[in-house]
């Protein structure tokens, strides 16, 4: 190794027909490395963002975040992270710039979702599907309490948590959280979209049954992986479910300087609406819309 900015892995990491998921804690990469790498890899923009942020903590975890995503889409593109270029659109969410060799119709067309939570940083990466991703630390409030997040979810939802014993409210109301923004992210609307006009459904035994999507999204469209990160932390995916639904995440943690081989985990099937004509009335979904949202592309990201 010659150089901090070119330790290169032989050979690139197909996406292929999975989920490639990265976790990293902010420690997983020295304080020092992450400003030098934030110096040669991060655009103008992004520098000047790290250095508008108060706090050093703050500071540091948005480096790491940021060099980790570039690192990522490297492994995942073979354009060395400073070449990589991003588009943002009109509501913010980020994506690739067009890759040489792209077919016209995206079918092959990466896309991606960061995430951070203190001391945490997640980045979810599909090929021609959308994705989005969320990571919250149980232990983490900010000024918000758990009990307050309930507020802004659908009525089911409440009335769920409003059953379950006391102590495991907490916990179930940040699961919510988290599944309902890897949703909106993938969407690519973020918290423009209410989280009372979806709904998530919950059996006796705490597993995910149904997910009632909003007006304009369709029924069984989506896959949700969950996962607990170090004991305090939870990870939500959801993937859109475009010809035959994603059988396999792959799971790769730490810094990927030299990625080795992932853990392995399954995906769970499309998590379907109840039938109206069946359902109680608490759980009709809120409509099955057969609507393909767009995801609308604006300017280049400096």
């Amino acid at each position: 190794m010659t150089g901090i900015g070119e330790v290169r892995p032989r050979q690139r990491i197909a996406v292929g027909d999975r989920v490639q998921l990265w976790w990293c804690r902010t420690v997983d990469l020295a304080e020092m490395t992450a400003v030098e790498l934030s110096r040669r890899w991060l655009s103008a923009r992004e520098r000047q963002q790290a250095e508008n942020f108060v706090f050093d903590r703050d500071r540091r975890q948005y480096r790491v975040s940021h060099t980790l995503l570039r690192r990522v889409l490297y492994l995942h593109t073979g354009i060395a992270e400073p070449r990589i270029q991003f588009w943002c659109s009109s509501r913010g969410r980020p994506f690739l710039a067009p890759l040489p060799g792209d077919p016209p119709d995206g079918e092959n067309e990466l896309d991606f979702n960061l995430s951070h939570t203190p001391g945490g940083n997640a980045v979810a990466v599909a090929a021609g599907r959308r994705i989005g991703v969320d990571v919250e630390r149980l232990d983490h409030r900010e000024g918000r309490t758990l009990g307050r997040i309930a507020d802004a979810f659908s009525p089911q939802e409440r009335w769920w948590l409003d059953d379950l014993p006391e102590a495991e409210r907490a916990a179930s109301a940040l699961r919510l959280w988290t599944l309902k923004e890897a949703y909106t992210k993938a969407r690519g609307l973020g918290l423009s979209l209410p989280f009372d006009s979806f709904a998530f459904v919950f059996d006796a035994d705490r597993a995910l049954r149904a997910f009632h999507p909003p007006q304009d999204d369709a029924s069984g469209r989506w896959q949700f992986l969950e996962l607990e990160l170090a004991g305090s932390i939870r990870l939500a995916v959801a993937v859109e479910v475009v010809g035959r639904p994603i059988a396999h995440a792959n799971l790769r943690e730490g810094f990927p300087w030299f990625p080795d081989h992932p853990r392995v985990l399954t995906m769970p099937a499309p998590t379907p609406a109840f039938c109206p004509s069946t359902a109680p009335a608490a759980e009709k979904p809120l409509c099955a819309a057969r609507l393909r949202p767009s995801l609308d592309r604006g300017e280049p990201l400096s």
